[in-house]
């Protein structure tokens, strides 16, 4: 992977730099108050059988610009499965978590574990934009599809995308009541809010967030406790270990 956050729910990365490369590209100033990043993935199998790529995927909506017709996918809550065939490339947007809701003007939960056409967003130009990126992709031509079509912002979506960012960036915080209590939110609130920004419950993110964190660690460190690691990160107790 040629970068290494982008990388982060990649399983087997050593094994994916052998078929795909990754590039991350910065949407505009006004753009990234919703985009966090555009992600260029290229691939070339010629010759060679094809290749499924498995992902841990994270809290966020994505636009992506793909053959045939462009696509939105939502929080992806099992392990999302990409099967590569010949050689290729795709582009896609990943919003901030929360930052979807304003464009989608319903609960992001309708988008979890699906893909639609992006066209029913954001019209048939969406599928010509996907033509001209996948001709030539970089981040200008994606601002510039985006850019008229950026809703007034929302400060709920924002406060949504630091509570995330909190959990992602805080190891010991495992349980959802703790984190609730830390907002000032009752637990139905947190999971209310998340259902309609998120498209994840926050017990879903907290755990997604830790087994990233384990995965990681595994990959760096073949010697690595797994038991212990799962203690650590929540996932186990006396009774029901790592499957828990």
């Amino acid at each position: 992977m040629d970068d290494p956050d982008l990388g982060r729910g990649v399983l087997h990365p050593a094994r994916a730099a052998e078929s795909i490369s990754v590039e991350r590209l910065a949407p505009a100033p006004d753009v990234a108050r919703f985009v966090e990043f555009y992600w260029l993935v290229r691939w070339d199998l010629t010759g060679r059988p094809p290749y499924e790529q498995k992902v841990l995927a994270h809290p966020n909506v994505h636009l992506v610009f793909e053959a045939p017709r462009a696509r939105v996918y939502g929080v992806d809550r099992s392990l999302f499965v990409r099967r590569l065939a010949g050689a290729g490339h795709v582009l896609g947007a990943k919003f901030r978590p929360g930052a979807f809701r304003p464009f989608a003007g319903h609960p992001v939960s309708v988008l979890a574990d699906r893909s639609v056409p992006a066209a029913d967003y954001f019209g048939p130009a969406a599928d010509r934009c996907a033509e001209r990126i996948l001709a030539a992709p970089d981040a200008v031509s994606a601002d510039a599809f985006l850019r008229p079509r950026l809703p007034a912002p929302d400060p709920v979506a924002e406060e949504v995308a630091a509570m995330v960012e909190r959990i992602t960036g805080t190891p010991d915080l495992c349980r959802v009541d703790d984190l609730a209590r830390e907002l000032g939110l009752t637990v139905r609130g947190l999971q209310r809010l998340f259902a309609e920004y998120v498209g994840a419950s926050p017990k879903w993110v907290l755990r997604r967030a830790r087994l990233h964190e384990a995965a990681e660690r595994a990959a760096a460190d073949g010697r690595l406790d797994l038991a212990a690691l799962a203690a650590e990160l929540g996932y186990a107790d006396q009774a029901h270990g790592w499957s828990r």
